[in-house]
């Protein structure tokens, strides 16, 4: 039975259950209570005359926008001087989207100062590792240690508390924009001394971690610590990678003082900010536990078939940082981006199948960048949900269907849970992308996606999860670029697959420890024992193994030229299965192969060829009531398949029948069908279903045509 169409317009109906200490003043989080379908988009008023403001406004409405974020880039407009405030425009605009029911989503203009802040105190401007002082008239070029900065930050955020705290039309706030500058300047150089004391006490401490025996670096006074700025040669690896970790806590800490300066205020409004999927700016697994909502910007390059995976595996990400509270999907282009040297367009269709994948992995709300196209700037070029074209148009057309579609949908409820979870952690792909690695070809994000796309096409739901997580409920955790591991993490990953958890490496496994330091004996270190196997020597595959008839660019991998050079032929050797493998296909292997000694391990597939011709390359032994398994190489697509379809039988995860091109999800009680082919394909459906988006009836399958999305439910007995 279709369920009743809600208004086109209804109120977000943004219910907030203050935790523990929440009750008046500071508060420790604000939770959305339950789930809700926010529509919206970036709204920039003050590049408009504001006899366009409420024409903007109204065509909202008539689209099923029913959430504006405002304000991000206001910081001029509101301050044109110091302490000269402007807030009376804002004001109306909140008053205008109050008067018409549609909310906001305030934002604290922080990530682009204007530029008298820059003259007036040029230390409030980043400097890059080279020595060069960032200018303004661009954006996010601020210092994020400078205390004068800061200074400013307080006093246009209270500006706006001063005005807008408590407006009807403020349901959420969000602080900054895409946090992510990195600064070289003396101010952070003291800041990261701080950092550094209180991370290892004394200087003994720094230098036991850092290793400075090594080319002589040893630190006799704190004022010799530096940030790894331009040198002749590497850099010390510990020093680059708790430099990471510093600049991404002293983003958050910004964030910090922003958000409490807002709770102290307004102690029940959520706040946010945008995160940027897989971006290495900063470590949003620490972040996320700061935010009442996680919010995501997701730009996928529609001229990229399998960008589709690449959008789920975002969507999968924020769904595993949000955790109950779920996640948002802030911003997304309409069709073109300005930002990338060519800017495919993107098709209405593909525009409708991404928000339903969102959806359908979780996101409680669905936002563009941008509402109205800007017709000055950088981003003038940026698709927006109102195009300079106007509103006869076919994107515009199809944003109003979309909005009516959104709005018609029931309670979607709970996020959905999986059975299977990927590895990842920042501090590990930081020390997985230094220059001093045996490669540069073992991109730790690249393994990452080749493994989650198995997962993807095969239809199982996948976390992405940290290793501080929580693995209740997970079958099967899968760790293709684990290349750091601290003991800790050890020690919890071995007794969960002692009690029955199963675990699966990728190459270059628990190589370091969260100092950087080699780990020493053998390999994967801290599972050799269970796995039943000694690893003595990676084995980046040389150049004088390449593989006349391979070609990167003609690979039906879509990873494959992101795995090896970009204008060299793939260095490749055989993958040959066992009797143990009996079934996998026979494959091939490129970039890295281990020497690796077997004690009591099964081996699956070895090598054939190449410097480790002989030896294992796909191998696995049960540990305890679990399992541990290792992949010593990047095989081809099909064997990797195999291989991972093998792991997900052996876990006992529940697969679905694989459709070719179609996406499927159980979100609460609905069934999310989406085809990104341009085939009809035939999904078995167990049962009588109803598609909640046309009404159209069903029993034991569906016919999806090229870009169809479908959501049913089951109808009752």
């Amino acid at each position: 039975m279709v369920a009743t169409p809600a208004p086109l317009l209804a109120p977000i109906g943004l219910t907030v259950a203050p935790a523990a200490g929440c009750a008046g003043g500071v508060r420790e989080r604000c939770v959305v209570a339950e789930p809700t379908l926010w529509i919206g988009a970036d709204w920039n008023p003050e590049q408009w005359p504001r006899d366009v403001w409420r024409t903007d406004v109204e065509l909202m409405v008539r689209a099923g926008v029913n959430l504006a974020t405002v304000g991000v880039f206001s910081w001029s407009s509101l301050e044109p001087r110091p302490d000269e405030w402007r807030i009376d425009w804002l004001v109306d605009v909140l008053d205008l989207l109050h008067e018409h029911g549609v909310r906001a989503d305030l934002a604290t203009p922080t990530a682009s100062p204007p530029p008298w802040l820059a003259r007036l105190w040029p230390e409030t401007s980043a400097v890059t590792a080279e020595g060069v002082r960032l200018s303004p008239f661009s954006r996010n070029h601020f210092c994020p240690t400078s205390a004068v900065y800061r200074e400013r930050c307080a006093a246009v955020v209270q500006a706006l508390l001063d005005r807008c705290a408590g407006h009807p039309a403020v349901a959420l706030w969000h602080v900054g924009n895409e946090f992510g500058q990195t600064c070289f300047c003396d101010s952070c150089a003291a800041a990261f001394r701080v950092w550094l004391r209180e991370r290892y006490g004394d200087l003994d401490g720094l230098n036991r971690a850092w290793g400075t025996a090594v080319w002589s670096q040893g630190v006799g006074d704190w004022d010799d610590v530096l940030p790894p700025r331009a040198a002749p040669y590497l850099h010390n690896p510990a020093q680059l990678l708790d430099f990471r970790r510093f600049a991404s806590d002293a983003q958050l800490e910004l964030f910090r003082a922003q958000r409490d300066q807002i709770r102290s205020v307004d102690a029940t409004t959520p706040v946010t900010t945008n995160f940027m999927g897989f971006f290495a700016g900063v470590d949003y697994r620490r972040w996320a536990r700061e935010l009442d909502l996680v919010s995501d910007d997701s730009y996928p390059d529609p001229s990229r078939a399998d960008a589709v995976v690449d959008s789920a595996m975002s969507s999968d990400l924020m769904r595993s940082l949000g955790g109950d509270r779920g996640w948002m999907l802030m911003e997304q282009a309409a069709s073109t981006v300005n930002f990338r040297p060519h800017n495919a367009a993107k098709s209405p269709a593909r525009l409708r199948r991404e928000v339903f994948q969102a959806v359908a992995r979780g996101a409680r709300g669905l936002c563009w960048f941008q509402w109205h196209q800007a017709a000055q700037g950088p981003e003038r070029f940026h698709s927006a949900l109102l195009p300079a074209a106007g509103t006869d148009t076919r994107h515009h057309r199809m944003v109003a269907a979309l909005g009516t579609e959104l709005a018609g949908l029931p309670d979607l409820g709970e996020v959905p849970r999986a059975e299977v979870a990927l590895l990842f952690d920042w501090p590990s792909w930081w020390a997985g992308t230094q220059r001093d690695l045996p490669s540069d070809r073992l991109d730790p994000l690249a393994q990452l996606r080749r493994w989650y796309r198995v997962c993807w096409q095969r239809g199982v739901l996948t976390d992405v999860l940290g290793s501080g997580d929580a693995l209740d409920g997970v079958r099967l955790l899968l760790a293709p670029s684990a290349v750091l591991l601290d003991d800790a993490t050890v020690a919890r990953l071995r007794a969960w697959v002692r009690d029955g958890g199963h675990l699966w490496f990728g190459p270059f496994a628990s190589a370091v420890d969260e100092t950087t330091r080699l780990r020493q004996g053998p390999f994967p270190s801290g599972f050799a024992d269970l796995l039943g196997v000694r690893g003595e020597e990676w084995h980046p595959l040389p150049d004088d193994q390449l593989d006349p008839d391979a070609d990167p660019s003609r690979s039906a991998d879509p990873d494959r030229s992101a795995l090896s050079l970009s204008k060299r032929r793939q260095s490749t050797v055989a993958l040959v299965p066992t009797d143990l493998g009996a079934g996998l296909p026979r494959g091939r292997a490129d970039i890295w192969a281990e020497w690796l000694e077997v004690d009591s391990a099964d081996v699956w597939a070895r090598f054939q060829g190449g410097p480790a011709d002989g030896g294992p390359a796909v191998l696995t032994s049960a540990a305890g009531a679990g399992r541990v398994g290792l992949v010593s190489t990047v095989p081809d697509a099909a064997l990797l398949d195999a291989v991972l379809g093998r792991a997900l039988d052996l876990a006992r995860v529940a697969v679905p029948p694989a459709v070719p091109d179609v996406e499927r999800v159980v979100r609460g009680g609905l069934t999310f069908l989406i085809n990104h082919g341009q085939e009809v394909r035939t999904v078995p459906v167990p049962g009588a279903t109803t598609d909640l988006l046309s009404g159209t009836r069903y029993r034991d399958a569906v016919e999806l045509h090229a870009d169809e999305v479908r959501v049913l439910t089951k109808e009752e007995v």
